[in-house]
């Protein structure tokens, strides 16, 4: 491209900052034209799938991202341990991304909910809740996933907030608080391990009978960790920020963190009803290139990693280059 072409393009990209983000990015994608093919539908248009979708928009090719507008960090009211990003807003880290990426003239972005997708000769078809039918070449699968909230008082208010599952992401800021854990076992005393070189006032929870081995238990006494069997009623907050855990023989806990890992499952079932495999904790199965065991279906960040914006990002980078790795191979090598 020669530069004024360069010049005049960047000028109607430049123009687009005046329409409103809600139009801006629907602006160049027909959405009444279910005939467009595209060379990779992206299911998720958080961390990992954006920076999927650089990697591809940069190799020139046509990228479909399909979004809910749901990430599974929403509930965070500030993002750590991503570097130039520390202590950002979740949404503004995503949303800055998401206006750099559709300057690619080959991306697009559509705010809606995949509900299915299907595999015939080698493309694939995926349903939308808005009655959309898209086909693609490869698709890829940055869709995160669900915690299982548990029914305790007060637990969904401060998820995110207060009730937190990562040291690394928000431990720095509760350093030398009076802090909890939620669990049992090994994942507990884990919990224990890490947290208590941030603070010295940690107490285990475990909700019911402890299941500590005997050197735990040691352990876990001679770092005065102090463990409580006792079933957990509720928690107090003022606004998601923790103040109290009540047992139910009406003991109160002074807390400003508490720290759990909930259960989860997948947020979209539709690489499983592909055939794709997962592990034991019930995330996808992968190789180097971030491809599952089903040819042309791939997964990156959350849904199939350690929980992190860096891991989602990084993850995300390496699938798009390996897609569009795939599909210049493909084409290089294709004989008539």
């Amino acid at each position: 491209m020669d530069r004024r072409k360069f010049i005049t393009k960047s000028g109607l990209i430049a123009s687009a900052s005046f329409i409103p983000d809600s139009l801006m990015l629907f602006a160049r994608w027909n959405e009444k034209d279910d005939k467009e093919f595209f060379d990779v539908i992206i299911v998720g248009g958080s961390y990992s799938g954006l920076s999927a979708a650089l990697a591809l928009g940069r190799s020139l090719r046509k990228v479909l991202i399909i979004d809910n507008g749901e990430p599974c960090n929403r509930f965070a009211p500030r993002s750590h341990n991503f570097i130039t990003q520390d202590g950002e807003v979740p949404s503004s880290i995503s949303e800055k991304g998401r206006k750099q990426i559709l300057k690619y003239e080959t991306v697009f972005y559509h705010q809606d909910t995949a509900l299915e997708a299907k595999k015939s000769n080698d493309i694939f078809v995926l349903k939308t809740k808005k009655g959309k039918e898209i086909t693609a070449k490869k698709i890829l699968f940055a869709t995160g996933l669900k915690d299982l909230i548990p029914g305790i008082k007060g637990y969904s208010e401060c998820w995110g907030i207060s009730v937190l599952h990562c040291p690394y992401c928000h431990g720095y800021e509760l350093r030398g608080e009076e802090t909890g854990i939620l669990g049992n076992g090994n994942l507990a005393f884990h919990y224990a391990q890490l947290i208590s070189n941030l603070t010295q006032k940690l107490t285990v929870f475990t909700n019911g009978k402890s299941d500590f081995s005997a050197e735990q238990n040691e352990l876990l006494k001679r770092n005065n960790v102090k463990v409580v069997e006792e079933k957990i009623t509720a928690l107090e907050h003022q606004n998601g920020n923790l103040k109290c855990l009540h047992l139910a023989n009406q003991t109160a806990f002074p807390l400003v963190a508490l720290y759990a890992r909930p259960g989860f499952e997948q947020n979209c079932k539709i690489p499983m009803t592909l055939g794709c495999d997962t592990n034991e904790q019930g995330l996808l199965v992968l190789d180097n290139s971030q491809q599952t065991n089903i040819s042309g279906v791939y997964a990156c960040g959350d849904n199939s990693a350690f929980r992190s914006i860096a891991i989602a990002v990084s993850t995300g980078s390496i699938a798009g280059a390996a897609i569009s790795a795939a599909l210049s191979i493909e084409k290089f090598n294709f004989l008539k």
